[in-house]
């Protein structure tokens, strides 16, 4: 069973989706390599102008799967979820995420990096790193453009989930709709997309990363520094191993 299906829905768009519904669509190694992928051969067909990202069972995506993440190399993952970002954040092509369920942590992330998020009511939505001993790094580049300093320190450090409502109140999703409207909402998305001129949008999209004081790919390199030093930390094992084993983490004071 492929871990991401593909379904042209149109010529110039290209459905998604997230496909390890038995795990709430865990990131593994195998789907952020076939995702990215994906997204960058759908950048090299020039009639495609939209991407739509969705996630099949019941959570859009609940961060690393960390099961996999106790035993795989921590440089290996990290740099995957780098290359899935910036993937993206680098596309011509104009990326909306429409989440329900859950979208926590890495799944956050990828939300976080989209043009666009379609909230479906009752999503919980959270960054909580901090409590498996990890950085929130590689998304915190797209956070701290799109939400108050106040807003961004609450969910790196307090790290608690909040609902579909409140993250549109802070600016983290555009729109907020019933589950069922999700799919529509996001039609009309694209809909209006595509009544612009394609060279239009794509210089705006480049010129929107460019007046950024520093680019992403620089944020991501610099934050990949700090999540490695998390990644192959005590803390980083024992909140990793307490997740697994399904207790509270026993944090040393070092």
């Amino acid at each position: 069973m492929p871990v991401v299906l593909v379904e042209k829905q149109t010529p110039r768009i290209t459905l998604l989706t997230l496909n390890r519904p038995e795990r709430r669509n865990a990131l593994t190694i195998e789907l952020m390599s076939e995702l990215a992928a994906t997204i960058e051969n759908a950048a090299a067909d020039p009639q495609q102008r939209i991407l739509i990202l969705r996630g099949a069972g019941k959570a859009f995506c609940t961060g690393l799967d960390l099961q996999e993440a106790a035993k795989a190399e921590p440089h290996l993952t990290a740099e995957t979820v780098a290359r899935l970002l910036l993937a993206l954040a680098e596309t011509r092509l104009v990326t909306i995420a429409t989440v329900h369920g859950a979208a926590v942590a890495g799944g956050a992330g990828i939300m976080s990096a989209c043009d666009f998020v379609i909230a479906a009511e009752r999503t919980k939505i959270g960054y909580p790193e901090v409590r498996r001993g990890l950085v929130a790094g590689l998304v915190m580049t797209f956070l701290r453009r799109q939400l108050r300093e106040r807003d961004l320190r609450e969910l790196l450090l307090a790290s608690e989930l909040i609902d579909a409502k409140r993250a549109c109140e802070i600016g983290l999703v555009n729109r907020v709709v019933e589950p069922a409207e999700l799919e529509s909402e996001a039609r009309k998305i694209a809909a209006s997309v595509l009544q612009g001129a394609p060279g239009a949008i794509t210089n705006s999209k480049r010129l929107m990363e460019e007046l950024g004081s520093t680019s992403i790919r620089k944020d991501i390199d610099l934050a990949l520094r700090h999540h490695m030093e998390a990644r192959e930390s005590a803390e980083a094992k024992e909140g990793i191993a307490a997740y697994n084993e399904k207790r509270p983490p026993s944090w040393t004071i070092q």
